[in-house]
Formats: structure tokens, C-alpha cells, sequence
């Protein structure tokens, strides 16, 4: 599987190679080879293993390590919940000490040594990146800030509304006592870091650093928020002063990370330089600015700068795709398209329901956490999109319904205030009812495939290999033609190296299959066939298309070994049933010639005899060069006319010679044969004149004679007019009688392509 950048880009080789629209294109292949190279296992075996399995065991030992601390922090073992006057009341407890409190609003905690918190529904706020409000986040980290140093104290006291108080123990709760919400998030984290790793040790270019270094944002992103989920009340110190700083940089080095890398990959744009320049300089200057409290309102600013890099990255995605139309242009900014829209619905939605305490508190801790798996996921399926398409796919729907079933959950809470089972349960009713309806339209219109169905692919595969099995000179372009009907690419050609499989290169931009060795073919002038850019440039390669397209060339092969064994096995019989003729048949003849009773009947007979001759070494014959046989046709038929007192005018000529199948052989041959023998029945004619031309793969013949027919096209066509029209049809032609002015008649039959079943003549 390769990344992106892991993934040899034949983007900058073609281009400067060719232009591969027509199917005569022709490639740089030394560019191609050297762009196209595999990536060796053994890279992998050496230091690059190695330093992943380290960072691995890192990565798994400081996410133990974590949790470990998280546990040993002090918590008091206690469920809260915001009321709707914007207090904090104790929902649950295990303590019996709570238990007759339960239910009731706590207005304030007062540590062990007499400091008293105020507490309020802010309390539960657990990170102050998504307030407002400057002066509300400034008064929620102080709050914080005072419950983390009161709750390290051992025990705390919890003073009430109706003014009762309550002393309990506030003890480390341990690793088991993690919620599965922790657990979850860090397994992602560990993810994305892991792929960050791979990324970036399979081959340390520009633009893998880049994507690591987003990677790595989003999992300490992903991070905190399991770290924050952990807790009930008072974010461990220093949390609650860093938590705004610590997102909003994740969030901007992400930001400008894949901003940057937008404009190197798929392709490298003209100003890819100063745009990098310019991204980092703006992001270091509003992270130096936030981190040392410059800037008012901060959460704004935040907001707005990540939204503009989104945006950003959608620009340049369209320019890269408007230069070079590379479908991961097109997936990326789809994906980038969905972050930047959620992100800007996530922005509304909090800044929105500042007036709905309740419900921005909702949103603010249901919200970031979605849209933090959905970019994380998103980055992890991102390198390996030609591999992994239909997973994208089922994640994408599956995180779009998710995202409704939220948005709906939130709305039935604000608008017609029901209960959190009841908003929830009919949420999740209509968003797997709209998922259920419309998945497989979503799925087309995400796969974004227009293929001819299989009753036409299947279609064209036997008849090209029939063409084949004619003319394997063509292979290459006849099959370059079949796989650009069934992917239909932007571009297509062959190159002079050889794959053994087909393969997907340049980051699912391309597919190289391997011209087939068909049998009692000639496999040193076979090489590759290179497409890029599936359905016009609107979709990646996948393994899914290399396995189809690997079954497509089997399926060719085995159509032309099936045509080869059933023309091997009517040569055969046409041995066979020659072979019986000229023992049986011609021994026959030549016994009664020579037991003639008159000149005429041996002379007769000798000439039937002749005529069988000609038709047994004809059916033996696997193949018949086309001069030879115009020869024979001649003697034929000027032995037959002279029999008949009728003169033969024959023409012959031909651009090139060919050699005829035994089937096109035989269809002339009795075509001839038959339009002769009308006109020595019904002509009363004195010549006949025969025109045979081939000229540009066209076949013109022509049998005229200057006897009394007319009217032709009043004749019935019994056997004999019959099998002519049959026979040239055979050959794909056509066939027409008409009347000479000067008397007589003119049969002329045109077959266009005549060396679409014939072959090379062997000199």
C-alpha cells in the first residue's frame, strides 16, 4: 500500500514523456520505469522496520503511560449534569454520603484548605477551546484551575442550594475506572500517529513530512480530547491554561500542513514556493499572537483562520486539477470540501447557540468530537486511497448519517425540548431510515461509475479476440481500445517494459496492465498498457480495478485459446473429410474415366476430377495466399469457359498479397464458380469478364458477359443466386446485379475489410 507520496508518481513524468490521448501515443518508457519503480521489501527490512516497530512500542507505552496518570489523579466519584438554569446539579453517586442529595443544584466546592469555587453548569465545559467568549473562557480556566488544585487536596466539600453541605474523598480512580470514550480516542490517536510514521519513513520527500506533520497534529488533537473526556471535574494541571493554545495550534500547523501539501501533490504548482511561504508565515503569527494573549477574540480568529486554510486547500486542488486533471485532485478536494463544510457548521452551530446554554454545551462537546474522528479517519484512508475505496466509501456515508443523527439529536433537544433518550432514539429512526433509502444511490454518485455493462463488455472481448487470434500485431491496441470502453480514461498508451501483473501507480492516478502472452503468440513484442485518469479524470484506480482488469486480459487469453482449439478442430475435419474424398470419391472418378465409354464423357470426368482436386487441396490447405489462389481461379474457370466456346477476359491486381482462410478461400472459390455457371446456363453469352482488385484492404470483383440476361432485379433467387448472397455475406460484403447497357449482365460484389479474418502472407 502506497501513500501518496510512498507511491512512485508517474504525475511528472508523463507529462513531459507525451501526450498519451490517441492509442498510437507513444511514452518516454525510461521515464515511466524509472517513475513506475516498486518499492523493494527489503527497504522495509532494514532500518525503516525497525524505526517503525520503535516508534510503535513509543507510541503504545506513552498511551500506557497516560492513562496511568490520568488514573492516579484524583476525582470524586460522582455524576453531574447542567440544569436548565444554568446550575450544576448531582445527578448520581455511589457515596452514601450524596445519595439523599441526589437531584439537588451544587452552588459551590470548598477545598480542604477553605478555599471556596463557585460552581455553575461552566463547570462541565470540560475544555475552554470551544467558548466564545473571552471573558466566560478566562473565568471557566480559573474554575477549572481551582478544582484541579482543590480535588489534589484528598477531599473537598460540597455545598448545596438549599445551603446543606456534604465532605467527600476525592481518590485516584484508577485505569479501569477510564471511560471506553478514552480508549477510543487513543486507539485512533495511535493511528493516525502509526500512519504518520509510515508515511514518513517509507520516503522523507517534502510533501510526506507534510501530511506526517498534519497527521501528528490531529492525533495530539484526538489526544486531548481523550484526555479531557476522562475527566468529570478540573482538567489536570496545566490543562485548563494550554487547552485553547494547544488546540488552536494543532489545529492551524494541520491546517497549513495540508495546505502546503495541496500544493505539491497531485501536482506541483507554479507558485508551490511562495504559497508555502506564505502559509507558514500567517499561521506562526497568529499562533505567536494567540499563545501570548494578543489577540481578542480568539476563538473567532481561530475559527476563521483554520476555515480560510480549508479553503485554501479547495482552491488549490481545483487549480492543480484545472493543469493536470489527476482524480486525487478531485478526492482530495471532496475531502477537503467536507472538512471545511463541517468545520464552518461546527463554528455556526456553537456561535449560534450562545443564548442556549445547554445547548452549546451540547454541540461543544459532541461536535469537536466528531469532526476530530472524521478528519482523523479521513487522514488515515487518505494514503491509501487506491486501495481502499470502498471502505471510503461505507466511511463516508456511515459518518455523514452519523453527522445527521447528531445535528437531529441537537435540534430535537433545542426546539421541542424532549428528553436525551427520546431526541436520540428518533434520530438515529430517521438517519438509518435515510441511509437505508438512499445508500445505494449515494454509492453511485460517490463511485462515480458510468461502465458498459457486462452483456457489451463481454461482447466486445470475443470479438476482439477474434481479431486478435487474426491479427496478433494488434493485441495492444485492440485491447488498449476495450479497457478504455470500460474505464474510459483521459489518456492511454503502451510502454516497452513488461509487468508481470496489473498495477496501480501513481497514487491511483494510473493503471499499468501487461499485454498478455496469448498462445503460439509471439511474446518478445508485448509490453505494457499505461491509462491514467479514470472516468475523465473524476475517479482513482483501486486493486479492485486491477483485479477486474486482470480478469479481463484472462478472459482474452482464454476466448483465444477456445477460438484457436475450434479452428484447430475444423481444420481437422476439413483434413479429414478431404483426405475421404480424394481416397474414395477420387478413386471413383479416375476408374470411370478410364472405363469411358465416349471422348466426351472421359473428357467429362477429367475434368470433374480436376475440380475435386482443387476442392480436396483447398480444404487441406490451412491457409491460401491470395496470388495463388487467383491463379488457380484462373485456370478454373478458363478451362470451364473454353469448354463452353465462351472467351475469359480476366484483370487481377492487388497492393499487397495475403493469405485467405480456408473459409474466405472456399466462399470465393464457389462465388466464381456459381456466377460462371449462370452464365454458361442462362447467358447465351460469348465472353465474360473478370475484374478482381484489392486495394487499400478492399475487395472489388466484377463477372460481366455480353449474353441476353436482363432484368435482374425480377429474378428468383433459388439455391444458386442464393448462395451467393450467403457466401458474401460470410465475408462481410455485399453483392449486386445489374443490367449492361451494351447487353448482358454485371454481378459485382465489394467486401470493404477483407483482412479483418486474413492474415499476413508468409514470404
Amino acid at each position: 500500500m502506497h501513500p501518496p507520496g510512498l507511491s512512485a508518481s508517474v504525475d511528472s513524468a508523463l507529462p513531459g514523456a507525451s501526450t498519451l490521448g490517441a492509442e498510437n501515443s507513444t511514452l518516454d518508457s525510461a521515464l515511466i520505469e524509472r517513475s513506475l519503480a516498486a518499492e523493494p521489501l527489503s527497504r522495509w527490512m532494514g532500518w525503516r522496520l525497525r524505526l517503525l516497530v520503535v516508534a510503535a512500542l513509543i507510541g503504545c507505552l506513552a498511551t500506557l503511560l497516560l492513562a496511568r496518570a490520568l488514573g492516579d489523579i484524583p476525582q470524586v466519584d460522582v455524576g453531574w449534569r447542567a440544569s436548565g438554569k444554568g446550575q450544576l446539579e448531582l445527578a448520581s453517586s455511589a457515596l452514601p454520603v450524596l445519595k439523599p442529595h441526589e437531584g439537588e443544584a451544587v452552588v459551590a466546592m470548598v477545598a480542604a484548605d477553605g478555599t471556596r469555587i463557585k460552581l455553575d453548569d461552566l463547570a462541565l465545559r470540560r475544555a475552554s477551546r470551544w467558548l466564545v467568549d473571552d471573558n466566560q473562557r478566562n473565568a471557566h480556566i480559573a474554575m477549572q484551575q481551582a478544582m484541579a488544585s482543590a480535588l489534589q487536596q484528598g477531599k473537598v466539600s460540597l455545598l448545596f442550594a438549599d445551603g446543606s453541605s456534604a465532605e467527600v474523598p476525592a481518590e485516584p480512580r484508577g485505569i479501569r475506572a477510564l471511560s471506553p470514550m478514552f480508549w477510543l480516542l487513543c486507539g485512533l490517536a495511535l493511528i493516525v500517529y502509526l500512519v504518520a510514521m509510515v508515511v514518513m519513513l517509507a520516503r522523507p520527500t517534502l510533501r510526506n513530512l507534510l501530511f506526517a506533520l498534519a497527521a501528528l497534529c490531529q492525533a495530539g488533537n484526538l489526544a486531548l480530547i481523550a484526555i479531557e473526556s476522562s475527566m468529570s471535574l478540573g482538567l489536570p494541571l496545566p490543562m485548563p491554561h494550554w487547552n485553547l493554545p494547544a488546540h488552536a495550534t494543532l489545529d492551524l500547523l494541520a491546517g497549513a500542513a495540508l495546505v502546503h501539501a495541496a500544493a505539491l501533490h497531485p501536482r506541483r504548482l507554479p507558485a508551490a514556493g511562495v504559497i508555502g511561504w506564505l502559509v507558514w508565515l500567517g499561521t506562526a503569527a497568529v499562533s505567536w499572537a494567540l499563545n501570548h494573549g494578543a489577540l481578542a477574540a480568539a476563538w473567532w480568529w481561530v475559527q476563521g483562520s483554520v476555515a480560510l486554510l480549508g479553503m485554501g486547500a479547495i482552491v488549490l486542488l481545483s487549480w492543480s486539477h484545472m493543469l493536470e486533471p489527476h482524480p486525487f485532485a478531485i478526492v482530495t478536494r471532496r475531502f477537503a470540501t467536507l472538512a471545511t463544510a463541517a468545520w464552518l457548521a461546527l463554528t455556526l452551530a456553537i456561535a449560534w447557540s450562545a443564548n442556549h446554554p445547554l445547548l452549546q454545551q451540547q454541540i461543544a462537546i459532541v461536535g469537536p468530537t466528531l469532526w476530530s474522528v472524521l478528519l482523523g479517519s479521513l487522514l488515515v484512508l487518505l494514503p491509501f486511497l487506491s486501495k481502499s475505496q470502498q471502505v471510503m466509501r461505507e466511511f463516508s456515508l456511515l459518518a455523514a448519517i452519523s453527522t445527521i443523527a447528531t445535528a437531529l439529536d441537537l435540534l430535537f433537544v433545542a426546539a421541542f425540548s424532549l428528553g436525551q433518550f427520546a431526541s436520540l432514539t428518533l434520530a438515529l429512526f430517521l438517519s438509518l431510515g435515510l441511509y437505508s433509502g438512499a445508500r445505494q444511490w449515494l454509492l453511485n454518485q460517490l463511485s462515480n461509475q458510468n461502465v458498459i455493462t457486462t452483456e457489451r463488455m463481454f461482447e466486445k472481448l470475443y470479438r476482439i479476440a477474434r481479431e486478435v487470434e487474426a491479427h496478433p500485431e494488434r493485441t495492444s491496441s485492440l485491447l488498449t481500445q476495450l479497457l478504455r470502453d470500460l474505464f474510459q480514461p483521459m489518456e492511454a498508451g503502451v510502454i516497452d517494459k513488461r509487468y508481470p501483473t496489473p498495477r496501480v501507480a501513481g497514487a491511483g492516478s494510473t493503471l499499468l496492465i501487461p499485454v498478455p502472452e496469448l498462445p503460439h503468440g509471439d511474446a518478445t513484442e508485448h509490453g505494457t498498457i499505461v491509462i491514467r485518469f479514470a472516468h475523465h479524470g473524476r475517479r482513482l484506480f483501486t486493486s479492485e480495478d486491477a483485479r477486474l482488469a486482470e480478469r479481463v486480459v484472462e478472459q482474452l487469453r482464454r476466448a483465444v485459446a477456445f477460438d484457436q482449439a475450434v479452428e484447430q478442430g475444423r481444420n481437422e475435419e476439413r483434413l479429414r473429410i478431404a483426405q475421404d474424398l480424394h481416397d474414395d470419391i477420387g478413386a471413383r472418378l479416375l476408374t470411370l474415366m478410364y472405363k469411358a465409354q465416349s471422348p466426351e464423357m472421359e473428357d467429362y470426368v477429367r475434368h470433374t476430377l480436376q475440380d475435386l482436386k482443387t476442392l480436396t487441396r483447398g480444404l487441406a490447405a490451412p491457409s491460401h495466399p491470395l496470388s495463388h489462389a487467383a491463379a488457380e481461379w484462373k485456370a478454373d474457370l478458363t478451362q470451364r469457359l473454353a469448354a463452353a466456346h465462351i472467351t475469359l477476359g480476366w484483370s487481377f491486381s492487388t497492393d499487397r498479397d495475403i493469405s485467405l482462410s480456408v473459409v474466405q478461400w472456399s466462399a470465393l472459390t464457389r462465388v466464381m464458380r456459381e456466377l460462371v455457371s449462370n452464365v454458361i446456363s442462362h447467358s447465351q453469352a460469348r465472353r465474360v469478364d473478370v475484374e478482381f482488385s484489392l486495394e487499400n484492404d478492399r475487395l472489388d470483383l466484377s463477372v460481366c458477359d455480353n449474353g441476353v440476361g436482363r432484368n435482374p432485379k425480377a429474378w428468383s433467387h433459388g439455391l444458386g443466386l442464393g448462395g451467393v448472397r450467403k457466401r458474401v455475406k460470410q465475408l462481410g460484403g455485399e453483392v449486386e446485379w445489374r443490367e449492361v447497357p451494351t447487353g448482358g449482365i454485371c454481378c459485382r460484389v465489394c467486401v470493404r475489410q477483407l483482412s479483418e479474418r486474413a492474415e499476413p502472407s508468409a514470404k
